[in-house]
């Protein structure tokens, strides 16, 4: 008998953002009417798991820089946190805010 263990799509979405979040030029993550959490969407399609992160980014920093940084946290996180590879790790910048 084999146990398997799985974790939360909240829980994901938590660990996801605190990464994202610990990016400098991030001024926070945005949230909206869609289901997501704390503007982070979890999606886990029979195991493929895959990160939507919607981000204000700091007026003047690298959004191409920022969203790499953002993707790489993300993933080492998730792996480090939840033995979790994300297949697919999408930043979408929703706003650019004052420093």
């Amino acid at each position: 008998m084999s146990e398997h263990a799985t974790i939360s799509t909240d829980i994901l979405a938590r660990y996801a953002a605190d990464a994202a979040q610990e990016v400098n030029g991030v001024r926070g993550l945005v949230e909206s009417h869609l289901p997501r959490h704390r503007g982070v969407r979890i999606t886990d399609d029979e195991g493929r798991v895959a990160v939507e992160v919607h981000l204000a980014v700091e007026w003047g920093a690298s959004i191409p820089a920022v969203g790499r940084e953002v993707q790489q946290r993300i993933a080492e996180y998730l792996q480090r946190m939840a033995d979790v590879r994300p297949a697919a790790i999408d930043v979408v910048v929703d706003e650019v805010r004052p420093r």
